[in-house]
């Protein structure tokens, strides 16, 4: 295993400093490393990190890597791959697979490519019930007992929308300490939704999806997460009663977290009206009061991280008529330039805030211990490298994901990952891909 000696990196955005990165570890974080320590890194590869920011390697706690069953969209590595290159090092990947991810076999299966690709580690999340078809609990245990060691459960996709099933879901993982990560969508008030419910989707005649259909089940679910006294987290929070909701329950002391895509820190309802379905998404885009409230939700620690709720989809499913067209949108590749152009560049959050919503907290929620660590001697060398001067225009042909259905293509975003370390290995030098 080669050393590198990261010279003259920003620490997450404040001092400057070198970072040593030997057999798997940060072995020192100093000045002027290659003279004071005893002997000298004399064989370590030296990567001039002047001008950079260093991050401890990015969480995502909402990935859609399809495999198995539509590799036609997205595999384990290539989604990982997609994944490096936006400076993560661990995804989570989320059940809607075919078969579902609803058993340890699955798991194990999703858990083991993910180690076979060398990209990014893979942590399955399990569904909450059966085929995530909302009737009967699934093997939690089975699967919290498996090699993937699963602790986090989302039928992602479809909302648990009966409450005693998600009353009973709680109750079971409380004893292993699980979180169920609920997709907040009532689904009796969003049959044929297209896009937000407002003015804009009467005059354009799609099917309008209300807030209410998010808030009512975030509120529900909050009351019986009390009463049981689990974990719960909501997923791919879009709304200002939605931030509203959560804010006061976290007031009360309850035991919630949150997330919020960087598509709904970013984008507005008023791209529908191109009826081009690259902006159609699930929960929908929402309105600039809503991106204002979640953005605002991220700055105070109302809503806990930032997750990209990637979601890959063949051209087929994309390039049709709206109503047609597959919900999603591919997000690990842009979504620290995002954040940095929605939050560090607004000033509503810092470098350190961003390491915090991006790897430390992200990592707690799904409860991995080797990643989402400071960056201090004797922890996991799982490092980012960003230029955060860089400048660089979206173009979804470039896209390391078998998909193209990103929304930024066109965009000129600021920022650029410029190296991966993945437990002291580069998976992404000089801004490429190993």
């Amino acid at each position: 295993m080669t050393a590198y000696l990261i010279t003259d990196a920003s620490i997450v955005g404040g001092e400057v400093a070198d970072l040593l990165l030997d057999n798997g570890e940060i072995v020192a974080v100093g000045t002027n490393l290659a003279e004071s320590i005893k002997g000298g890194p004399a064989d370590a590869e030296i990567i001039d990190a002047a001008g950079l920011i260093a991050l401890p390697g990015l969480v995502d706690l909402h990935t859609h890597l399809r495999e198995p069953g539509r590799e036609d969209a997205e595999t384990v590595l290539t989604g990982t791959r997609a994944a490096a290159l936006g400076g993560f090092t661990a995804v989570f990947a989320m059940a809607n697979t075919d078969p579902v991810a609803d058993t340890a076999g699955v798991v194990e299966q999703v858990w083991r490519l993910g180690r076979e690709a060398g990209y990014a580690d893979v942590f399955p999340i399990g569904a909450v019930t059966v085929g995530r078809q909302g009737t009967q609990l699934a093997e939690l245990g089975a699967m919290a007992d498996s090699a993937a060691r699963v602790r986090v459960f989302s039928d992602d996709g479809d909302c648990v929308w009966d409450a005693a099933l998600m009353r009973r879901a709680l109750e079971y993982v409380k004893a292993f300490g699980g979180t169920i990560a609920q997709h907040a969508q009532e689904p009796r008030l969003t049959k044929g939704a297209q896009m937000n419910e407002g003015a804009l989707s009467g005059v354009l005649g799609l099917q309008g999806w209300p807030s209410v259909a998010e808030e009512a089940i975030i509120a529900r679910d909050i009351l019986l997460n009390h009463h049981v006294g689990s974990k719960l987290h909501i997923c791919h929070l879009s709304t200002k009663g939605s931030v509203d909701i959560v804010r006061a329950a976290k007031k009360r002391g309850l035991e919630v977290t949150a997330e919020v895509t960087p598509h709904h820190l970013l984008l507005t309802e008023d791209l529908a009206s191109t009826y081009n379905p690259v902006f159609k998404v699930n929960p929908p885009l929402r309105t600039k009061e809503d991106v204002e409230a979640v953005r605002e939700g991220l700055a105070d620690g109302t809503i806990d991280i930032v997750a990209t709720d990637h979601a890959p989809h063949p051209v087929e499913d994309k390039d049709c008529e709206w109503s047609a067209a597959a919900f999603g949108m591919l997000g690990l590749e842009t979504a620290l330039s995002v954040v940095q152009h929605a939050m560090v560049d607004t000033k509503l959050l810092t470098w350190a805030e961003v390491a915090d919503r991006m790897s430390y907290r992200p990592a707690a929620i799904g409860q991995i211990s080797d990643h989402g660590q400071p960056l201090v001697a004797g922890a996991p060398a799982n490092v980012v490298l960003v230029d955060p001067a860089a400048q660089r225009e979206i173009k979804s042909a470039e896209s390391a994901s078998l998909s193209r259905n990103t929304p930024f293509h066109g965009m000129t975003l600021p920022g650029k990952v410029v190296a991966t370390f993945l437990r002291g290995e580069p998976t992404v030098l000089n801004g490429q891909a190993k």
